[in-house]
């Protein structure tokens, strides 16, 4: 690649990197806000819980609109946007404002993410460059998560708003560059009927209600009836969602692509290989701090391992593809993964970090094989004009599996736990929490490895021959 597609390879790496840092550091710096602002305990996961209901409910919407209005254009757009108030973000005095910032910044991601990720497609043809671009590109997109528990340690230890100001730096620099080297691509000219606004707007509610419903499953005891009336909700608007898509001339999701079912593994791998991360990680910090005392920084550090991923993804992976086939390579990330989660499961009050370890490895080895192979198996098949669509599809997976995860351990472990205030009740509520982490990652094994079934005689796919957007 020449020095302008290193550029503009590094932009968009940077964006990505830019949505896993933000996120990261700030589940580092919750106490130390809450601390400040004196937040009570439903207001601090509001804070979380409204990044992911903005991220997950406007994501399909995201994807659509960056095929139709513009890739480039959505991309700077919500950059902006998301520059803007992760900095008011900082500025915040009351929970209110965080609430509102965390929630726009997540729509802003939602928009921006599947625009960045299509615009990888336009950017760089089939053959050696894409390869290479998808490996930096998911290296850094998986890196930046692992990292940002670090940095957002040592932020934290100067003062928590520079956990919101810091992305504010890195994005102007992100758009400034951006605005530079990202060339349009062009856009598929619309038909007489217009944008789908009655599906924009029934997919978008029923994202929302689906989300919320699944965050206020980390409370099972909080009023049920509501949360069942949530749930009914979300599902009716999204069956009307479906008769709108069957009915319109111009829908804003093509339900024959659902029929793909390279998609609908990917889609459904990704969701639990998140849902098991996300848990994992929760578990693994409330281990790490509140059963064994370790301070937020320390706990980044003993996590840093994982971010290994960004040497190997754009390193190994790519190779390992090409000689043995995209679905396999993604298999055996998903099983390094299940591995490591059950290597945790006999954690205890004198655990050595030598015995977390391989956990650690195992995790930073599962991160450099399946997260370049998801994204490219998301688009299989997918015509070009729709990468954007089917990248919307894949985040809005990745996002309901980080709010799965996280809600399932976090009932499991407060049902283990009762009344038990204990540190020996919190160590045993936790391992039982573990499970959930494992199952997912063997279920997600389990339904990618029909993927790996060929017929007689085809020959393995590879990286080039994939039309991947990510």
């Amino acid at each position: 690649m020449d020095a302008r597609a290193w550029g503009v390879l590094f932009v968009l790496a940077g964006a990505v990197f830019l949505e896993g840092i933000d996120v990261a550091m700030l589940n580092v710096a919750l106490p130390a806000i809450r601390a400040d602002l004196g937040l009570s305990t439903g207001t601090l996961s509001g804070v979380v819980s409204a990044y992911v209901l903005g991220y997950g409910g406007f994501m399909l919407l995201g994807g659509r609109a960056a095929d139709l209005l513009g890739r480039r254009r959505m991309f700077l757009f919500w950059l902006t946007v998301f520059l803007v108030f992760s900095g008011l973000g900082g500025f915040a005095t009351e929970g209110w404002m965080l609430l509102v910032a965390r929630f726009v910044t997540g729509v802003a991601a939602a928009f921006m993410a599947p625009a960045g990720l299509s615009l990888i497609t336009v950017n760089y043809p089939e053959g050696p460059q894409r390869t290479q671009a998808l490996g930096v590109y998911a290296g850094t997109a998986a890196g930046g998560f692992s990292l940002g528990l670090v940095i957002g340690g040592l932020l934290t230890a100067i003062g928590w708003r520079w956990v919101f100001f810091a992305p504010v730096i890195l994005a102007a620099a992100i758009l400034l560059a951006a605005m530079v080297l990202l060339k349009e691509s062009p856009t598929p000219e619309r038909g007489q009927g217009g944008f789908d606004l009655a599906g924009a707007l029934s997919i978008t509610g029923a994202m929302l209600l689906l989300v919320y419903g699944v965050v206020r499953l980390e409370r099972p005891g909080d009023d049920l009836a509501v949360t069942l009336g949530v749930f009914a909700g979300g599902f009716a608007l999204l069956a009307l969602f479906v008769l709108i898509e069957r009915r319109t001339a111009n829908p804003l999701v093509r339900l024959g692509i659902l029929r793909s079912g390279p998609l609908v593994r990917a889609n459904l791998g990704a969701l639990l290989f998140l849902a098991s991360f996300a848990g994992f990680q929760f578990v693994a910090t409330l281990y790490l701090q509140e059963v064994r005392g370790w301070s937020s920084l320390q706990t980044g550090l003993a996590m840093l391992v994982i971010g290994m991923d960004t040497i190997l993804a754009p390193t190994l992976t790519p190779r390992l593809v090409n000689r043995f086939g995209n679905v396999r390579v993604l298999f055996g990330g998903l099983v390094a993964a299940a591995l490591g989660y059950a290597l945790f499961l006999p954690i205890g009050m004198d655990w050595t970090y030598a015995a977390m370890l391989p956990t650690m490895l195992l995790l930073g080895v599962a991160f450099s094989l399946a997260y370049g192979p998801l994204t490219m198996a998301a688009t299989e098949g997918v015509e070009e004009h729709e990468h954007g669509l089917a990248s919307g599809l894949l985040y809005t997976a990745l996002q309901f599996g980080t709010a799965l995860g996280l809600s399932a351990v976090t009932a499991v472990s407060v049902a283990a736990l009762g009344e038990a205030t204990t540190r020996a009740a919190r160590l045993d509520s936790l391992q039982l929490a573990l499970v959930v982490p494992v199952v997912a990652a063997i279920t997600a094994a389990v339904i990618t490895a029909f993927g790996t079934r060929r017929r007689a005689g085809d020959p393995p796919a590879t990286i080039e021959s994939v039309p991947a957007s990510a």
